[in-house]
């Protein structure tokens, strides 16, 4: 039963002893799953942003067509107790045995609490935060957009005339941290005399200063842009109304910059989300963590545009097949912006050693505070 049209968040507000008539021990008798699924989906904002929330609805369309899967979507759903309602909505409202919860801040505490509160649905959340002391029935999901924000930079290394790059990001937190070095270092290996200039807005959506972040490293004489804010919009359409180059973040921008658009590091969330509901037609149990890169096509890079030139694009194609097989993006010698080493002459981290997920820095070569 799907109501399209209802807000869920009041519907439940509205129906404290129960639903429909039912009582609250009937709404949390649910039948176990057989044939058929029907997955919920929760995003923090609207589907159509060309970022994080159409990346994971471009996956929720893909799952759509796999039969015997029905799939209920709710946008614009903030980070506060409306997770809970909205998921509590899906499950006895809809019938939903499985929902994403797509937003950072709906893990803790609401995607925690509600995997409590019924144990029989499956509960998977788009970040590495699952802990084996939480709940056995939620779970987490990842990409490891890092990889494809290094070919980017291998491109971009290549696109710039000035030598300079800037990076609007929202917050300094490990994920954001590890794009920003990832892209650092593709540009230092095609052109070790460019820098890599970062600004954090503070917030992941925040276009006003967005834009004036994107407008100040222009000034400052950037002339390729990236990002890693929830929608690259403003960013994307600042370089190119501007007249810079760019590369995309979380889903395609392509549209958005017709002249200037190099390429982007996108999820390919639809990996996980078919091979979840394929386990669960198959009567399998769900992992608690997955996480990848381009070896297990959980992250893309989105076709080149106009403003990538040949070389960029040869040397990007051969850096994306490099990382696909194993080769390390992190070689030493790396220093951190303090002059402590990072990764010594010699050495490497492995693309996925577990370190790089608490990355609390920003390497030399990258201009710009977290603090």
């Amino acid at each position: 039963m799907v109501f399209k049209n209802l807000d869920r968040r009041s519907f439940m507000k509205g129906s404290a002893a129960g639903l429909l008539g039912l009582s609250a021990g009937t709404l949390l008798t649910r039948p176990a799953f057989a044939a058929d699924l029907t997955v919920g989906i929760l995003y923090v904002g609207p589907r159509d942003d060309f970022g994080w929330n159409q990346a994971h609805a471009v996956a929720a369309a893909a799952l759509k067509e796999v039969p015997g899967v029905t799939v209920v979507e709710e946008e614009n759903v903030p980070e506060t107790v409306a997770v809970s309602q909205s998921m509590e909505s899906m499950i006895n409202l809809d019938g939903a045995s499985l929902i994403f919860a797509t937003s950072f801040g709906y893990y803790k505490p609401f995607v925690l609490e509600m995997a409590a509160k019924y144990p029989d649905v499956q509960f998977r959340h788009a970040a590495p935060l699952w802990t084996p002391d939480d709940p056995k029935n939620a779970g987490s999901y990842f990409g490891y957009l890092d990889q494809a924000h290094y070919v980017d930079g291998i491109a971009a290394g290549l696109s710039t005339t000035s030598n300079k790059l800037g990076f609007v990001a929202a917050k300094p937190i490990g994920t954001v941290l590890r794009n920003i070095n990832s892209f650092a270092l593709g540009v230092k290996k095609t052109n070790p005399a460019a820098t890599v200039q970062v600004i954090f807005t503070g917030e992941w959506s925040m276009p006003v200063r967005e834009a004036e972040a994107a407008n100040a490293l222009i000034d400052a004489g950037c002339d390729v842009l990236t990002c890693h804010v929830d929608s690259p919009k403003v960013v994307i359409e600042t370089a190119e109304g501007r007249g810079i180059k760019c590369c995309g973040h979380n889903a395609s921008q392509a549209p958005l910059a017709p002249k200037g658009f190099i390429t982007g590091a996108e999820y390919k969330w639809s990996t996980i989300y078919k091979d979840y509901a394929a386990k669960l037609a198959a009567g399998e149990a769900l992992p608690n963590f997955i996480g990848g890169g381009f070896d297990k096509d959980f992250v893309q890079s989105t076709p080149y545009g106009a403003g990538a030139s040949e070389a960029a694009i040869a040397a990007a194609d051969a850096a994306r097949e490099e990382v696909k097989s194993g080769k390390p993006i992190f070689v030493g010698p790396i220093n951190k912006q303090d002059g402590s080493v990072l990764v010594a002459g010699g050495a490497t981290l492995d693309n996925y050693d577990p370190s790089l997920d608490q990355t609390d820095y920003l390497i030399e070569g990258v201009v710009g505070s977290i603090s």
